[in-house]
């Protein structure tokens, strides 16, 4: 599977290595971070998923994004809950996602109309545990996003990287 995520900065990463040790409860614990932006699916010739992607982005400018506060998903579409994460909120993010599902169809319940800008930080586990989480207050993380990176998902790493503005 491939998409486009959005690489975090440090200040993000360590905010995340920060909350680990409350994290430990949860069946899985993230230890790599990034925002995914938009699932494109899997591609014979990722060349022309490649070029697909940049056409879809030409023109975007750099955006803000904010990390807001620490939130869950109770009961997630896909995979085992609760997901505990970092709340971002960014407009441009989201316009950026809006553009991207006109180009690859959004998977639903997840992409499109509900898409929730985030960084996961771990799943599965107790609901109790992640409502106290995000009872916690956490000191905002503002950023520009400023590239995008084109993330192979089979290997966990990225591929490309693409500037913005795209």
């Amino acid at each position: 599977m491939y998409s486009v995520n959005v690489p975090v900065p440090g200040r993000v990463r360590r905010l995340a290595d920060e909350l680990h040790p409350t994290l430990l409860g949860f069946d899985t614990v993230r230890e790599e971070h990034s925002l995914l932006l938009k699932r494109l699916g899997e591609a014979d010739h990722v060349s022309q998923l490649q070029q697909r992607t940049h056409r879809a982005l030409e023109r975007t400018p750099a955006v803000e994004a904010r990390v807001t506060g620490i939130d869950y998903f109770a009961d997630p579409p896909l995979g085992s809950a609760p997901v505990v994460y970092l709340a971002v909120e960014s407009p441009g993010l989201e316009s950026i996602h809006a553009a991207l599902a006109n180009s690859f169809d959004p998977v639903e319940g997840l992409e499109g109309p509900d898409y929730v800008p985030h960084v996961t930080l771990a799943r599965g586990g107790d609901l109790e545990t992640a409502r106290r989480l995000a009872d916690r207050e956490i000191e905002p993380v503002q950023w520009t996003v400023s590239e995008l990176e084109f993330f192979d998902g089979s290997y966990r790493l990225p591929v490309s990287r693409v500037p913005l503005p795209a």
